[in-house]
């Protein structure tokens, strides 16, 4: 296990060194830079070889003193002259829990406080920005379509300088779809989803999800001055990004309005859609509010909240860190997450689902196939039935009873063939019980938890299109498969450009265009039409299953068994 704490933490120290460093300040690029004028100021872009970008744009107040732990004030003042061609700050990061003593979280914790880390992502709490990248030449009046992108990483970590869109924009104008990508920074962890029955009653719940309604309305109010379409946004998220993706379709119970045109038309979840939650004020996570308090020194103050918007930003930094993170024994029990508040999320995510209270539009949704192996990595002491019972009662489930614990553990086979990573046989067996256990916690949170919603949204909105995949182009990957992230290498990077990068980089360019992965129209070619057409899920309930070298079909009725009682039960698996 030290091995693999070691590989994470050379991981994220590379990403740090490798980030741009950071621009003089108020020096601006010297000769022809792109520029576009909003009604907010002049914003001056960098100009690369096929594409223009534009990073870093305040959309929001800095929410700092008393703007902390509350909803994004929109900014209505002049930017002026505004430097975009740097990097956007990065919002302050939750990667390990400051109080654990474990190896792991020694070292994440060593990493992310080090002075390179923090100035290489130029960590802030002045971090709500959108970040742009267009065809170079772009000018308003292009009316391109965009591309609206929401990063991962557990509600707890991510920033959106850590996703360049220059490549994606150079291979959509490769296959004749040129389209505008949107970053959006968020607040994460307990900067944006504190919970507790004090952030209810000061209506300061999910911040984050506010963040990233906020930067689609200033999307709609500005894109078109860099050459977009305000109404072609496709939003795009993945893991935690693909479960707000969902949020953003289900705020204020399926609202999507603003000046009387919807935010977006289209939406892309990779790994992430429906998460059924507690209430903002349940015990969880009022557990999480105490303990955050009593770390920060405001247990018994008068105000806890002001005391914590008056704290210290590192002071509060330390406490809001203090609780368990995800990579972590907890693993996806998840300490900051959307949680249902009764205005803005105003029921659990499932419950919205299953009632058709959201917005219903086009997508595309999917899976890696071995999801829950990163997350079973942290747990070698849950080697039976009983402790798997006793783990997911303990951290996961309250609501849930013993016996519908037992009864959904039993429906996973012990057996080490039949484990995550599937299709893998008698190898990969970290630790006895590693494989049922990575099978659980992959399919509670993502592939069979997308299975009920789809469900749900057909039911609900049998005109509006899904389409569905399972990606297996790692398989054969040690211990981990095609593991939850890898999509972020292979789609979004390009790091392997084999045939399934490319042909669902190609599917997302038609989607974009088209609302149908199948369509190449429009654009200035149809490169990117694929070999194979894309069932979609409502037809006889088939995914795409991409691998590396090829695409194939796969019928999406696999561990039925546990779907369907997950399904029947869901009330009782709120995290």
């Amino acid at each position: 296990m030290k091995g693999i704490a070691a590989f994470v933490a050379a991981t994220l120290l590379n990403r740090a060194a490798a980030a741009p460093p950071e621009p003089p300040t108020n020096v601006m690029p010297r000769g022809s830079a792109p520029t576009v004028t909003i009604a907010s100021g002049n914003i001056v872009g960098k100009e690369r070889l096929a594409t223009e970008a534009f990073n870093g744009i305040p959309f929001a107040l800095p929410p700092v003193g008393p703007l902390r732990l509350k909803p994004p004030v929109r900014l209505n003042s002049s930017l002026g002259t505004f430097d975009a061609s740097g990097m956007a700050s990065a919002c302050p990061q939750f990667i390990s829990d400051t109080d654990a003593n474990d190896f792991l979280s020694t070292i994440l914790n060593t990493v992310s406080n080090s002075p390179l880390f923090q100035k290489a992502l130029k960590v802030s709490e002045d971090c709500l920005s959108i970040s742009i990248v267009r065809p170079k030449g772009t000018k308003a009046g292009d009316k391109l379509p965009v591309l609206f992108w929401i990063f991962g990483g557990g509600f707890e970590l991510g920033w959106s300088s850590m996703y360049d869109g220059g490549p994606l924009v150079s291979n959509a104008i490769d296959m004749g779809k040129p389209y505008i990508f949107v970053a959006i920074n968020y607040r994460v962890a307990g900067f944006g989803f504190m919970p507790g029955k004090e952030i209810l009653a000061d209506g300061s719940a999910n911040l984050g999800l506010l963040d990233q309604r906020m930067g689609l309305e200033w999307v709609a109010d500005n894109i078109a001055a860099f050459g977009g379409d305000p109404g072609k946004v496709t939003i795009w998220g993945e893991s935690a990004g693909a479960i707000s993706v969902f949020d953003q379709m289900a705020l204020y119970s399926g609202n999507i309005q603003y000046k009387g045109k919807p935010l977006f038309r289209g939406a892309i979840m990779n790994s992430g859609s429906v998460i059924p939650a507690e209430p903002v004020d349940g015990p969880k996570g009022q557990a999480i509010y105490d303990a955050v308090v009593a770390k920060a020194g405001c247990a018994g103050t008068f105000d806890t909240l002001a005391c914590l918007r008056a704290a210290p930003y590192d002071k509060f930094l330390a406490a809001v860190n203090s609780v368990p993170a995800f990579l972590s024994y907890n693993s996806v029990a998840l300490s900051y997450l959307p949680r249902p508040d009764g205005k803005v999320l105003t029921q659990s995510p499932d419950v919205l689902a299953k009632a058709g209270k959201y917005t219903a539009v086009p997508m595309i949704i999917g899976d890696q196939e071995d999801e829950g192996t990163i997350f079973a990595l942290f747990q070698p002491n849950i080697t039976s039935s009983d402790k798997i019972v006793t783990y997911l009662g303990d951290l996961f489930f309250h609501g849930a009873t013993k016996s519908q614990l037992e009864t959904l553990v039993s429906l996973y086979s012990p057996w080490v063939w039949d484990g995550s990573p599937f299709r893998s046989g008698i190898f990969n067996e970290i630790y006895p019980g590693f494989k049922r256990l990575a099978a659980i916690l992959g399919d509670l949170v993502f592939t069979l938890t997308r299975r009920v919603f789809l469900e749900d949204a057909t039911a609900n909105h049998p005109n509006v299109p899904a389409w569905s995949y399972l990606a297996s182009y790692d398989q054969g990957t040690p211990i981990l498969g095609t593991f939850h992230t890898s999509d972020i290498l292979q789609v979004f990077y390009g790091i392997l450009p084999n045939y399934a990068s490319k042909s669902i980089q190609g599917y997302y360019a038609n989607f974009v265009y088209n609302l149908d992965p199948n369509n190449a129209g429009g654009g200035t070619s149809q490169k990117s039409k694929i070999a194979e057409d894309w069932p979609q899920w409502s037809q006889d309930r088939m995914l795409i299953n991409f691998f590396a070298d090829s695409n194939g079909y796969l019928k999406d009725d696999f561990r039925s068994d546990a779907a369907k009682f997950l399904a029947a039960n869901a009330e009782a698996f709120h995290i």
